[in-house]
């Protein structure tokens, strides 16, 4: 069991509310509710672990408000069902990506031959271009 398959958020904590969806739907679009809006109050939450709740405000602070909500929506379908489920796919994904730490960073150098490589290809470079001059890479001299 991955740390992702732990972290789910409690039903009660997630409110969800209809709006008006855009885009197809005919007559239907104008009458049915269908856009599912998913408010989740993340940084009060407790179903999350410190430094997962910390890691998830970090990475997605673009999309919780003032209030410290996460705000989701999804009119992709027609019906609200599916419009929730989407939702809730969509925080689940969020929950995913935050779920384990990042590895840290090990500083790495580069070998002496990696580095005489390069230098020799900047050098056989330089002369390239210095063969190309007018004066056949003479220089002022």
């Amino acid at each position: 069991m991955s740390a992702a398959d732990r972290l789910r958020v409690p039903a009660r904590e997630l409110t969800i509310t209809f709006a008006r969806s855009s885009g197809a739907g005919g007559q239907n679009v104008n009458k049915v509710n269908t856009k599912a809006v998913l408010r989740w109050p993340v940084l009060s939450s407790r179903a999350l672990p410190a430094d997962v709740r910390a890691r998830f405000a970090q990475r997605y602070a673009t999309r919780i408000t003032n209030d410290g909500d996460l705000v989701l929506t999804s009119d992709r379908h027609r019906d609200q069902g599916r419009n929730v489920a989407d939702c809730i796919a969509k925080l689940d994904a969020m929950l995913d990506t935050v779920a384990t730490p990042p590895r840290p960073r090990r500083k790495t150098r580069p070998s002496r031959g990696a580095v005489e490589r390069r230098l020799e290809q900047k050098r056989a470079q330089s002369d390239k271009k210095k063969l190309r001059a007018r004066d056949g890479g003479r220089g002022a001299d």
